[in-house]
């Protein structure tokens, strides 16, 4: 069985170089964690474009049946935070605050959505009228009413880069959780639907994922802002059968299952948890007060 390996670095301030992950960054209509700046930072895709140099050609090698043969790949970094129409008045109004020392007006200059995409029944009419000014796409699927906007816009990130290795693709989703418990279950479930993309749902007293069953799975803690406390939670279908090390109490062949058994206020014991399981499991893990 493959293994697929998952770190919190994304919590830590500056990129990681020598991280092969590709982040982009969606935010939810919640309140904002106090580390979104650094989500924020993170959020770009690397995408290979194809650049014609045909200029540089003398004019006999010009002709429409001969400059598709000169040419080069190139590497584009393109930023993309994505906030649902909701999501876009929380950077408006909160990220000013997690700044208390800069203009207002300077922080939304720096902090300005790449697109606002939803069904567009949230966003107040000053908030889309001051991002569209600055340049943001707003993407209206109001005539969509049959998927949430994380759906829309886990959607668009997958499609916006198509020649994306998207076993590379991370997608984390700021103020994913609080508020009503039926747009916590419908963001759970866009984990579900989109099972073979890494998504993570954070809030800012914890983050939760998906552990897929086709996997053994690696986590790397990252100590100094995430832990101790840790749940691997069964939704929509009984464990058979979950194996876990580096936990307080592990667990060894274990069925879990709600009305029975369900792993929660564990602890991590050391650096590295592992996890193997016959059905998917969501794994949630606290983020310290930093």
């Amino acid at each position: 069985m493959d293994v697929m390996t998952h770190s919190s670095t994304f919590l830590l301030p500056g990129n990681d170089h020598g991280s092969s992950v590709t982040y982009a960054l969606v935010v939810l209509n919640q309140r904002l964690p106090r580390f979104t700046p650094i989500l924020w930072d993170h959020g770009s895709v690397s995408l290979m474009a194809f650049s014609f140099f045909a200029n540089c050609l003398p004019p006999c090698m010009r002709e429409r049946d001969k400059v598709f043969s000169f040419g080069f790949w190139r590497c584009v970094t393109a930023q993309v935070r994505v906030c649902a129409d909701g999501g876009a008045n929380r950077v408006f109004d909160e990220m000013p605050l997690l700044f208390p020392r800069d203009d207002a007006l300077d922080v939304r200059h720096r902090y300005k959505p790449d697109i606002i995409k939803g069904d567009m029944d949230s966003i107040r009419t000053e908030v889309l009228d001051f991002y569209t000014n600055l340049g943001t796409k707003v993407v209206d699927e109001s005539h969509d009413q049959d998927t949430t906007d994380l759906h829309k816009c886990v959607a668009y990130i997958r499609d916006f880069a198509p020649n994306l290795d998207k076993s590379n693709l991370c997608i984390l989703v700021a103020a994913a959780l609080g508020g009503r418990f039926d747009h916590e279950a419908a963001n759970i479930n866009v984990l579900y639907r989109f099972s073979t993309t890494r998504i993570i749902l954070l809030s800012d007293d914890c983050l939760i994922y998906l552990l897929p069953r086709t996997h053994r799975h690696e986590i790397h803690i990252q100590s100094s802002v995430e832990g101790p406390h840790c749940g691997l939670i069964p939704i929509g279908m009984a464990s058979v059968g979950t194996t876990t090390t580096g936990l307080q109490w592990d667990l060894t062949n274990t069925e879990m299952r709600f009305g029975d058994l369900v792993s929660t206020s564990n602890l991590v014991q050391g650096e590295k948890i592992t996890v193997q399981s016959s059905s998917d499991l969501l794994w949630t893990i606290s983020i310290k007060k930093v």
